[in-house]
Parts: structure tokens; C-alpha cells; sequence
């Protein structure tokens, strides 16, 4: 396997873990080492891996702004479905690992590499997600997963090798030992690792990255309004923004109103439980607007439909099956239903909480003369729903019916 390597592009942060795996990846493999890094909005100086790799012998490097891309092409098709995994993750790690492991071929094919290397523990989601996303892309790429073939198992043992071989790290927790592992983009921050294993363990209050406490959040509520085309955003307070642009201000509203934190035990792909804390501030705000413009543009049966289709769909992304035929398919209706997806939503933001005030759109399904409790002119006959619930009461009836007999 070793000698089959003859150049390898590597995503790479500059962090701890993949500083490591660079200078690993050099010494196992003995070949050239291209670095990859995607600016995905994750609110940190990006240009210091460039440093990093140059100082550990790189030569070609690629820094890539990606944020327009991942938003547009990734995360608005996802909050489309109003996607949630188990109930409450907005999916904000797993909806970039298609884009990345897309790069990490297409930098491949470009520079001559013919295996790609990535980050993720043996334990983890994110193995599954590059890894299918790869081989989705180009069937015969080869794929090197340090953490599967390394004896570095502990984030305590990578410090070391990194103190040994003089890699700088920054962020370590400010107690000592390890930094929380953590994952940021323009949708999320994730944090896992350090006594957040046990889930009995409240979170530090200083662990939160972005968002104010909820209880530290304005005393007023703060109003905002989202234009939506197509079931995509447009407009913020009436100005047309850039995808990525509306979601970047909407994290800035989201954050300092104290939206967005959740801690969650979630269901890995690979077998086990795992807890993980999130800030998705604007993506939490964008989904109670969507829902909200859907209520009154969807038909009840298309928008029940999209609601059973969306845990399945959910599940695509959260195991790493971006690319398969399956999530194109249900991607295929979903935008199929967002073509009346139009209008503006209302929203007071206060203290964590996002609620809607008001919504409309020319293409709505939303009569007011039919809704009304008042005189309707007979524009709805009530006698109708006699008929109505008898047809509907049948079967049941028969059944009773059948027990008494």
C-alpha cells in the first residue's frame, strides 16, 4: 500500500490534529504532500496554514474561499428539506464533508496526487462522510486515514508527538491537557472531548465560542424580516444579499441574541453514542422561517410528504451519502416543492428564542375567506362536513361493529 502512494493532497486545517498527520504523512509515506484548506466561514485566520505548511515543507498549498459554494450548493438544498437529524442537529459538520472530500479529489486529479488524507478518528462520523464522498467522485482514488493506522490514539499522545517535533499548537484548554475537538463553518461550531464525554457533565459557560448566554442577551426583541424565492433566502430587513452573506448576518443576530445552542447525544453512524455541543445560531433562525413561509405555500399533502421524507434524508447526510442516488432523488422532489416557496417571513429574536410574528406571500394557499370564523358569503358549506366525516367514519365503525359480533 505504501509503495502504491506516490503523492497525497491532504485536508488540512493547521490545527492540532492535522499538523500531526502532515508531518506523519511525510515520514510514513516518504512522498510529497499537498495541503488543502477550505475557508467554510469558520470565523478564524485561515492564512497561518499557509505558514504552517511552508515551514513542514510544503510546496503546493491550496487555500481555497469556499463559503459562497457551501452555502448556496450544500446548505440552502439542505434547510429546503428543513433537515434535522434525530430531531434536532442542523447537520452543520456533516453538510461540509461533501464539498471538502469534492475538493480533495478535484485538487487530486489537478496536481498529479493519486491518494487523499484526511483528519477524522476511527471512531468518528467524518471517516464515513470524506471516504464516500471520495469514492463517490473517483471510484479509484486511493484514501489514507491516519487515525486507522497510527498508534497516536489519544489527543494527550498527538500534544506530545507535536512537542517532540516542534508543531506549534494553539488552543489548548486553558486548565491544560487537550483542547476540545472542534469543528466551525459558516453554519456551526461543534465541540467534544474533555469532560463533555460524560454526559452528566454541564457544559462550561467558557466553552461557547460565539453566542452570548441567553440570560446576557438584550432585554428588547429584535426584529428582523426574511425575503425567500424559490424556498431559498434572499433578502435580510429588505436588502438582497449573497447566500453566504445572508447566513453570515444572520449568525452575527443569531449569536447576540443567544439563538443556536444545543447539546445533544446523538446516534452515530458507526455503532455508538456520542455527545456533542453546537452554536448554529443562524441556521436556527433560517429554519423556523422557512417552515413558516412553507405553512402557507405548500399543499398539506406535498408539505406531509416532505415531512416524512426529511428523517431519511436527514440520515443521508449525517452517514455521508451526499452523493448517492438516493439523496439526488429526494433532493429532486424537495426542490420540486420550493417553486411557490415565495414571500417574506417576520421574526422577534430574543434571549435564545426565534418567534414568528408574521408571513406572507402572493403565492399562497392561505383563503381568508375560507379560514374565517365569520360570515363566508357560502363560499364554504358547512353542511359538506357531514358527509365529510360519515365517509370518513366508515371503516371505523365496521370495526367496532366487528368486535361486538
Amino acid at each position: 500500500m505504501i509503495k502504491d502512494v506516490k503523492k497525497i493532497v491532504l485536508a488540512y486545517s493547521g490545527g492540532l490534529d492535522t499538523s500531526v498527520i502532515l508531518k506523519w504523512l511525510q515520514e510514513k509515506y516518504d512522498c510529497e504532500v499537498v495541503t488543502f484548506t477550505a475557508d467554510l466561514g469558520q470565523k478564524e485566520e485561515i492564512e497561518p496554514a499557509r505558514a504552517k505548511a511552508k515551514a513542514a515543507g510544503v510546496k503546493e498549498i491550496f487555500i481555497e474561499d469556499l463559503r459562497e459554494e457551501f452555502v448556496k450548493n450544500y446548505v440552502f438544498p439542505m434547510f429546503r428539506a428543513n433537515t434535522l437529524y434525530e430531531g434536532e442537529y442542523l447537520l452543520g459538520t456533516s453538510i461540509a464533508r461533501p464539498l471538502i472530500a469534492k475538493r480533495l479529489v478535484e485538487i487530486a486529479h489537478q496536481t498529479g496526487c493519486n491518494a487523499i488524507a484526511h483528519g477524522a478518528t476511527g471512531k468518528g462520523n467524518d471517516q464515513v462522510r470524506f471516504e464516500l464522498g471520495a469514492y463517490a467522485i473517483d471510484p479509484d482514488i486511493k484514501v489514507i486515514s491516519p487515525w486507522r493506522e497510527w498508534d497516536l490514539l489519544s489527543r494527550e499522545k498527538l500534544l506530545k508527538f507535536a512537542e517532540d517535533n516542534n508543531i506549534p499548537v494553539e488552543m489548548k484548554h486553558k486548565s491544560g491537557g487537550s483542547p476540545y475537538s472542534m469543528d466551525a463553518n459558516l453554519l456551526h461550531i461543534s465541540y467534544e472531548g474533555r469532560h463533555l464525554e460524560d454526559p452528566k457533565n454541564e457544559p462550561e459557560e467558557s466553552m461557547w465560542r460565539w453566542s452570548v448566554n441567553p440570560k446576557d442577551a438584550p432585554e428588547n426583541f429584535q426584529e428582523i424580516t426574511i425575503g425567500f424565492k424559490n424556498g431559498d433566502p434572499e433578502s435580510l430587513d429588505g436588502q438582497k444579499l449573497m447566500p453566504h452573506e445572508i447566513l453570515e448576518q444572520l449568525n452575527i443576530l443569531g449569536c447576540a441574541n443567544g439563538i443556536g445552542r444545543l447539546d445533544l447525544v446523538e446516534n452515530r453512524y458507526v455503532g455508538m453514542k456520542a455527545r456533542g455541543c453546537y452554536e448554529t445560531p443562524g441556521g436556527t433562525i433560517l429554519l423556523k422561517a422557512h417552515r413558516a413561509i412553507e405553512s402557507l405555500t405548500l399543499d398539506r399533502e406535498v408539505a406531509h410528504l416532505k415531512d416524512e421524507l426529511m428523517p431519511r434524508y436527514a440520515s443521508l447526510i449525517y452517514n455521508g451519502y451526499w452523493w448517492s442516488p438516493e439523496r439526488v432523488a429526494i433532493q429532486t422532489l424537495i426542490d420540486h416543492t420550493q417553486q411557490n416557496v415565495n414571500g417574506w417571513v417576520k421574526l422577534n429574536l430574543y434571549k435564545g428564542n426565534v418567534i414568528l410574528v408574521a408571513r406572507d406571500s402572493k403565492d399562497s394557499l392561505f383563503d381568508t375567506d375560507v379560514a374565517s370564523f365569520e360570515e363566508d358569503g357560502g363560499v364554504f358549506d358547512h353542511q359538506d362536513a357531514a358527509g365529510f366525516i360519515k365517509l370518513n367514519a366508515l371503516r371505523l365503525r365496521l370495526n367496532k361493529n366487528r368486535k361486538k359480533s
